[in-house]
């Protein structure tokens, strides 16, 4: 998780050392020329760029991102709950909440139109209203079995919208965040069976 959390603060240093030194040099609605993502200075412009991948990896993932969060809310928020899980539930916020003021960031800057967010379907594994609920209405052990396998399916689709931008997507910064995505999401689906399995 320490490699992670490394990660996260390297990926959002990149980006805000490269935003304040590219300054008024960027296109309009990009706002990624010139940025120097993963030590490649000398990356063409065209590199930088921001293709309809990118805009939709950032819109969903901040949003999928977003529930897993509120899901970790409702988890914290009960009593008798394996600590295991109280513990990744925290590790979740602390990750994801960084990575969801970076894609705010970035869409931002790259003029992104985020108006019809509400009405779209935010990625594969995000929880329906009654699949909250149940997570709300579950105490104790049950609970905490509960949350893990949701939240299990909520990373398999993460990783499968990280990878979409793996292969689809141009804008460099993004793309390594895809990575970093796949790489820590993988390792807690497996942390998650192997608790679940003791449960």
């Amino acid at each position: 998780m320490k490699i992670r959390r490394a990660s996260i603060a390297a990926l959002a240093l990149t980006a805000l050392l490269a935003l304040t030194s590219c300054g008024g040099n960027t296109a309009p609605g990009d706002g990624m020329e010139g940025m120097d993502h993963g030590g490649r200075s000398s990356a063409p412009a065209t590199n930088a760029a921001v293709n309809d991948a990118d805009l939709m990896f950032a819109n969903m993932m901040k949003e999928h991102h977003a529930q897993a969060i509120e899901m970790s809310d409702v988890l914290l928020g009960k009593e008798g709950v394996d600590q295991r899980v109280v513990s990744l539930a925290e590790q979740i916020k602390d990750d994801q909440m960084p990575e969801i003021e970076m894609m705010d960031q970035w869409l931002e800057d790259w003029g992104a139109d985020t108006s019809d967010m509400d009405n779209m379907d935010h990625g594969g594994g995000t929880m329906s209203e009654a699949e909250m609920q149940a997570l709300e209405d579950a105490s104790g052990a049950n609970a905490s079995r509960l949350f893990l396998e949701q939240m299990i399916q909520h990373h398999e689709g993460a990783v499968d919208m990280a990878q979409d931008e793996v292969d689809n997507g141009q804008n460099s910064a993004a793309i390594a965040l895809a990575k970093t995505v796949i790489g820590a999401q993988t390792e807690e689906i497996a942390a998650m069976k192997d608790i679940l399995a003791t449960l």
